[in-house]
């Protein structure tokens, strides 16, 4: 998988990009957990989802954040984060302009950035937010969500309590026109630890069945004039 460094909004960006053989294949971005708590495109579950998206003939790509392993800039609070993110997928497009549709996964604060280029980036048409961190980040931009996606989560998870994202699944839920799948693994702490195979046995059965046309939400109803 080729080692690739691409402009950023503070400096050059680190990734690893797998291009698909077919020009009009969907693209995959996969977003690492927090990089002041070791967070980086190697831990092991973006690696996971970026080998899961490339097996399903995705154009993927992983990438550092600024001021991790060989990405340049500092650490930014998530707002510099969310444009390396959109700077990311700007790269990944301008290299695959017969991608018409995108998907964004992420861990942690992964999750957290990838729900907010969700909201700019229309094209991006599925999402995986693992881990979640309602009680810490504000998810309040959903409103509404654009897509349909999965949350997925441990239920002894003490990092983002299951109450939290609960919640947080409840109010996505309760929107029209996209469907919110939620998925818990039971036993699973913040880091999936011993349960990292029963984590991606969820998300690839989702992307699978989202890939297979299923999951399909119930249209948004019609408002009688």
């Amino acid at each position: 998988m080729p080692e690739i460094i691409f402009n950023g909004p503070a400096g050059r960006l680190e990734g690893r990009y797998q291009p698909s053989k077919q020009k009009s294949a969907p693209i995959a971005i996969i977003l690492h957990p927090h990089p002041q708590f070791g967070g980086t495109m190697n831990n092991q579950i973006v690696y996971q989802l970026f080998y899961m998206f490339q097996k399903r003939g995705f154009t993927t790509l992983r990438f550092n954040f600024r001021g991790i392993g060989r990405s340049q800039g500092e650490f930014d609070h998530g707002a510099g984060e969310l444009s390396d993110a959109a700077s990311a997928l700007d790269w990944v497009q301008s290299l695959h302009p017969d991608s018409k549709s995108c998907w964004v996964a992420g861990y942690s604060f992964g999750a957290w950035i990838g729900m907010q280029l969700l909201m700019r980036r229309p094209e991006i048409e599925g999402f995986m937010a693992v881990a979640p961190q309602p009680n810490i980040y504000d998810f309040s931009f959903l409103a509404p969500c654009p897509s349909s996606g999965l949350i997925i989560n441990g239920d002894a998870d003490k990092v983002a309590p299951e109450k939290d994202v609960n919640g947080l699944v409840d109010k996505l839920k309760a929107q029209k026109g996209i469907l919110i799948t939620h998925k818990t693994v039971p036993g699973a702490n913040h880091f999936f630890n011993g349960q990292i195979e029963h984590l991606m046995a969820e998300c690839e059965d989702y992307l699978d069945r989202r890939l297979n046309g299923e999951l399909v939400p119930e249209p948004a109803a019609k408002r009688i004039r």
